[in-house]
């Protein structure tokens, strides 16, 4: 261990002694000599010249401690200031050692308290400096009465003093001095040591409580604490985030105008849940699934402070767990397809072919040759409704190529302005930029065909049907203006040959869906604002990093 340095940096633990010092410091100052002057004053009798020195005395201290009390307070360095501070007590002790009365005096103890303001605020090396300085001064001052050098200045009678008191006098002050700087010093190491300790213990403490409130604050799961009356008593960012309230909105409001159907209280204890879902009511009054957690949290004591809700919003959750049920389901529905096409296609082809041949007969009758022909073309109808099958169930691996998304629109709304289902139709595009995709152009022109024919055989009785690019993000629409679509059928509008229509074969948006997957894209079905629905189909970033790339 270093014993040369100081013990701790001076604007950390010394300032908190250097006040105390500062503000004690004149009070022993002028009790000993103010004790002093009375007691000359008493017994000097008309020898008035002793007093006019303890005066001056009294008054340069005063003047002193003004002094430095200022430079303490503007100046930084405080070390210094402090060494010269002990070296003018040491010559104060010592003058009013003297004018006490030197070798009668009582009041050698002062170098004690100098030795030891010393030990707090200094190295020990620089204690035991003040302790030989104080053994200098003191039995240098005896030495110079004792040889008559310096008078002994007494208001009592004195009798001489002999060479052995003078020296047991100096023997047992040196001795105190340096005993007292050696056990002030180590207590006083031992007592910064410990300050250093706590002080490094509390910054841990504070850095402790500021990690832990950062981590609440960034945390994305929403936190609520809640009192023993059910009421908001805390709520971190997380939560204001998912829910869309802030604190001052939310504190003190039941929990149950956030969860309607959470059972917070049994009696007049909270009940803890380990892993539960319920329904979250946002600002806006969506419902949405939320999971959560619920524990009791305690004080230090162990006393009950409240219930701990840990909560996370389930929708983008919920939404894949369906789109993976929806794939399952396609997937199934796709193989049985696949299946059943190829097994009666066969025979199919063989009762077209047969009743082909018949009509080939010059006798048959008009008829039969009418009711063959009917035959035939329902024959040709199923045929293509199985290829239609096939191409859902086993579509081709798409041929990217760059397309102009924008350039295909239009091509397609050209087309649809023939199409008899589109006669009462308004025909609207919303599309002010261009928009390039490395896709396989007939299959995504199939796919937007199939949407564009859904809309408008949804709008039975005319509306407005809207095909455009979405600003904010590369993505492609259509809407409609239809009547919608219930919610309790919502999720099975892409299944296979699920269909509202008499005359549908429900694989229309099932083949939407099957050619935006095959790219790795994303189709989303969401209600338009002024009624209807729209269908938004978005692909991977790799089809505009790949057209980047080519051009």
């Amino acid at each position: 261990m270093d014993h040369s340095a100081p013990f701790a940096p001076w604007d950390k633990t010394a300032p908190r002694f250097l006040y105390w010092y500062l503000l004690v410091r004149p009070l022993v100052i002028a009790l000993f000599l103010g004790g002093t002057i009375v007691n000359q004053a008493r017994f000097s009798g008309e020898n008035f010249q002793i007093l006019g020195w303890l005066y001056l005395l009294a008054a340069l201290c005063l003047i002193q401690s003004l002094i430095f009390v200022a430079l303490f307070s503007r100046s930084r360095q405080h070390s210094s200031l402090l060494r010269w501070q002990i070296c003018w007590d040491l010559l104060f002790a010592t003058v009013l050692v003297f004018l006490a009365g030197g070798i009668v005096s009582h009041l050698s103890f002062l170098y004690i308290f100098i030795i030891f303001s010393v030990s707090i605020f200094l190295s020990r090396r620089e204690v035991f400096v003040a302790a030989s300085a104080a053994s200098i001064l003191y039995g240098g001052l005896l030495d110079l009465q004792y040889y008559s050098v310096l008078p002994v200045v007494s208001a009592y009678p004195t009798n001489p003093v002999s060479s052995r008191e003078i020296f047991y006098d100096i023997f047992i002050n040196v001795i105190v001095f340096y005993l007292i700087a050696f056990l002030s010093s180590l207590l006083s190491e031992r007592l910064r040591h410990s300050e250093l300790a706590l002080k490094k213990r509390e910054i841990d403490f504070e850095e402790l409580e500021n990690l832990n409130r950062i981590i609440l604050e960034n945390v994305p799961s929403g936190l609520i604490i809640i009192n023993n009356a059910g009421r908001v008593r805390s709520f971190n960012a997380g939560a204001a985030t998912i829910t869309g309230y802030a604190l001052e909105t939310i504190y003190n409001q039941p929990i149950a105008e956030l969860f309607p159907d959470m059972i917070v209280l049994e009696g007049s204890n909270f009940k803890t849940v380990a892993r539960g879902e319920t329904c979250l009511v946002d600002k806006q009054g969506g419902q949405r699934p939320v999971g959560f957690t619920s524990s009791i949290v305690r004080e230090v004591s162990g006393e009950t402070m409240g219930l701990l809700i840990t909560f996370q919003d389930l929708s983008h959750l919920k939404e894949m767990e369906a789109q993976l049920k929806r794939a399952d389901r396609l997937a199934a529905a796709g193989q049985l397809a696949a299946g059943m096409a190829h097994e009666i296609r066969n025979p199919l082809a063989s009762i077209s072919g047969s009743v082909q041949l018949l009509m080939e007969d010059d006798k048959l009758e008009q008829d039969d040759r009418r009711l063959m022909g009917i035959v035939v073309r329902e024959a040709e109808r199923l045929n293509v409704l199985l290829t239609d099958f096939l191409v859902f169930a086993r579509p081709s691996p798409p041929c990217l190529e760059s397309v102009d998304v924008a350039e295909l629109l239009d091509e397609l709304v050209a087309m649809v302005a023939a199409d008899e289902r589109f006669k009462n139709i308004e025909l609207q595009r919303d599309y002010k930029t261009e928009l390039e995709w490395y896709c396989d152009r007939s299959q995504l022109r199939q796919a937007l065909w199939n949407l564009l024919v859904n809309g408008a055989e949804a709008m039975e009785h005319g509306g407005r049907l809207t095909c455009g690019l979405e600003s904010e993000v590369p993505a492609v629409f259509i809407e409609d203006t239809g009547p919608g679509i219930p919610d309790a059928i919502r999720d099975k509008v892409f299944d296979p040959f699920f269909t509202t229509k008499d005359s549908g074969t429900g694989l229309g948006l099932a083949t939407v869906h099957a050619i935006v997957e095959a790219h790795h894209g994303r189709l989303d079905l969401i209600k338009a604002a002024g009624g209807g629905e729209r269908f938004v189909i978005f692909m991977p970033g790799s089809a505009l990093q790949k057209f980047e790339k080519t051009v």
